[in-house]
């Protein structure tokens, strides 16, 4: 806190000059991260970051290298460098494990590969590595205001991963790759049970076993549909299905009998 204060302090006897004619080089660490920071606020992000950068060359650390470091992270952050910005945050969680800026860092680190996270049908590996480092953050740091955040932004890239997972069953078994098709639908009912797609995997399980006569199979897929998923919208025509196929199982037994 005395920290801020006494940056709050410099910023305002620094900041009187223009900042073209500023010479920085004799500057205090403390001046300068000061000056550096009015730079961001200003949203002059690429002399911004030399500044940082600077900074944290001149004086290696010094009391505010985290600071520094932590502002050079958002600066690449501002600027849509998520790479570079995840580069730097991850630099201060690994060097400055004691800083204050640690928090914000793993919220911020995770931040940056949400943002790289793509379409769904693309390739999804900065998906699951922003799910990784949000599950980080809420693990390490239950306590902190952004956590409900990371909570949503976690359900909202599961979401994601599940509409791929399920998308690839339906064209597999639009291709008539049964078993493909089943094996997609069952990770999406099991990997990402909490997600709409999991009933939706579900109920397509149950039809197309039905399509292709596995009958005892898909009446113990129904049978779990209607105990998982009672308020689901596809919840009587499952009951129909259940009803059908418990009638030709029947027919199938006397018969055998």
């Amino acid at each position: 806190m005395l920290k801020k204060l006494i940056l709050i302090a410099l910023t305002g006897l620094i900041i009187t000059s223009c900042s073209s004619s500023l010479d920085t080089t004799n500057l205090t660490a403390e001046e300068r991260l000061a000056y550096s920071i009015k730079l961001y606020e200003n949203e002059d992000y690429q002399e911004a970051a030399k500044e940082f950068e600077a900074l944290l060359l001149q004086f290696p650390g010094s009391a505010v290298s985290d600071d520094a470091q932590y502002y050079l992270g958002m600066t690449r952050f501002k600027r849509g460098e998520y790479i570079i910005a995840a580069y730097e945050f991850s630099k201060l969680i690994k060097g400055m494990p004691t800083s204050e800026f640690v928090p914000q860092s793993q919220f911020m680190l995770a931040e940056c590969y949400y943002q790289l996270s793509p379409d769904y049908s693309l390739d999804q590996k900065y998906t699951k590595k922003a799910i990784e480092e949000f599950q980080v953050f809420i693990d390490f740091f239950p306590l902190d205001s952004k956590v409900a955040e990371a909570e949503k932004k976690i359900d909202e890239l599961n979401d994601k991963l599940a509409r791929k997972e399920y998308d690839t069953a339906v064209i597999y078994e639009k291709m008539e790759y049964t078993k493909a098709a089943l094996e997609y639908y069952e990770n999406v009912m099991e990997i990402y049970h909490d997600t709409k797609y999991a009933p939706l995997a579900h109920y397509n399980k149950i039809n197309l076993l039905v399509s292709k006569n596995r009958n005892q199979e898909a009446l113990d897929a129904a049978n779990s549909f209607l105990k998982k998923y009672p308020n689901d919208s596809n919840y009587s025509s499952v009951e129909k299905i259940k009803t059908s196929l418990e009638s030709k199982l029947s027919v199938r037994n006397k018969n055998e009998s």
